[in-house]
């Protein structure tokens, strides 16, 4: 049996030209399955949890569809890809609903550092001891499934130095996250910060990997990856996903790969220094993405983040494969071979192109991809 997956996908709206325009207000009001995020440049639709993957892909491509359609009738509007205001303008504050509290505390607090677009990969686990160490496991390795979505080099029209500007900025709080031991040391840490103010409310935990439920802290039945940048190609998506699966899967099996038992780093408190390297090779591959020299949590090693993908998804394979699901996994070697999004954009302003340009290209590109997926696949598995 598979484990049940779920995606929220934040998206930008804007011209065919590559302006973005806040408009979300009229999105969530005339569409179901959207929601309005802080700034109403960009909004977000969630796909309900499921196990299949060729459903998945349409959960994922029908909602863009009636996006598409309904952004057709307000005008020229499309969706923009990208994770950052590529084209700008990450100046100013566009308030998609200036009588929410919350929001007011988070324009004041983050600016437009947090108006950016990204993929949340929701992944179902029922035991909740078993969702924390697996929350352990992710969130050291999460910096790989990041160097394989990087997709945000450029802010304001300009080249920033990093492959995942998003990444670089956007406000991680609270600033210390621990590894947690268990569903009661997540109870008791979520409480605490919420008592002391650094969480404004259950929600307010924005770090590369979270326990996730509908009750939280209490109950939980998920485990959020939270770090990817957005990645409109579905079926590199759903590469990344399927990575994550058959990761979570095999700890779900081995309870020995826990970090804090199979980790032989042993100078200092290990929990500290596991949370260092992972800060480190985080911060180190939204700069170089698949290029990042990263330090291993095994025993703090150093290796580059693509020769570490290679060999992790070679020891997925064989699992993927007994439960059906590898051809959705290989894809990922061809994202190493040929570079992510961040990389073809910068490799394309390397031979001349602007950024606009880039842009330009790239919302004809992703409206092309939709379109041949929609009609090759999605309408096969409705009738099956």
């Amino acid at each position: 049996m598979l484990l049940s997956k779920g995606f929220e996908v934040e998206v930008y709206t804007g011209t065919n030209e590559g302006e973005v325009i806040g408009l979300s207000s009229q999105i969530v009001k005339d569409l179901q399955s959207f929601v309005r995020e802080p700034d109403s440049r960009n909004v977000e639709y969630t796909t309900a949890p499921l196990c299949n993957y060729d459903r998945l892909l349409c959960a994922l491509l029908r909602p863009r569809k009636d996006l598409r359609q309904y952004l057709q009738s307000l005008g020229n509007y499309t969706i923009i890809p990208g994770s950052t205001l590529s084209l700008g303008d990450s100046t100013k504050f566009f308030r998609s609903d200036p009588d929410n509290h919350y929001h007011d505390y988070i324009e004041q607090t983050y600016h437009t550092k947090i108006v950016t677009a990204s993929i949340h990969i929701n992944v179902g686990i029922e035991d909740t001891e078993k969702l924390i160490r697996a929350y352990r496991l992710i969130r050291l390795e999460a910096p790989l499934l990041l160097a394989l979505s990087a997709s945000s080099p450029f802010l304001d029209n300009e080249v920033t130095g990093f492959h995942s500007t998003r990444w670089r900025l956007f406000p991680q709080t609270p600033d210390n996250v621990p590894l947690f031991t268990n569903h009661s040391h997540f109870i008791e840490w979520t409480k605490q910060q919420l008592i002391l103010g650094t969480m404004q409310n259950v929600r307010h935990l924005w770090c590369s990997v979270r326990p996730n439920g509908d009750n939280r802290p209490y109950n939980l039945n998920r485990l959020e990856l939270r770090i990817c940048d957005l990645v409109l190609n579905p079926i590199h998506l759903l590469a990344i996903t399927a990575i994550l699966e058959a990761r979570i899967t095999q700890i779900l099996n081995d309870d020995t790969l826990d970090p804090l038992q199979q980790s032989t780093i042993n100078h200092g408190n290990l929990e500290t220094e596991l949370l260092k390297i992972t800060k480190y090779n985080e911060q180190a591959v939204s700069e170089n993405s698949l290029n990042a020299q990263l330090y291993r949590w095994q025993d703090g090693s150093q290796i580059i983040a693509k020769d570490w993908l290679e060999e992790l998804i070679s020891e997925l394979y064989p699992l993927a494969k007994a439960k059906g699901f590898a051809c959705f996994l290989t894809p990922a070697y061809k994202i190493l071979e040929q570079g992510n999004q961040a990389q073809q954009w910068l490799q394309q302003h390397q031979q001349g192109l602007s950024i606009t340009e880039i842009i330009q290209n790239a919302i004809v590109s992703v409206y092309q991809e939709e379109k041949d997926l929609e009609d090759k696949l999605c309408e096969q598995i409705l009738m099956a």
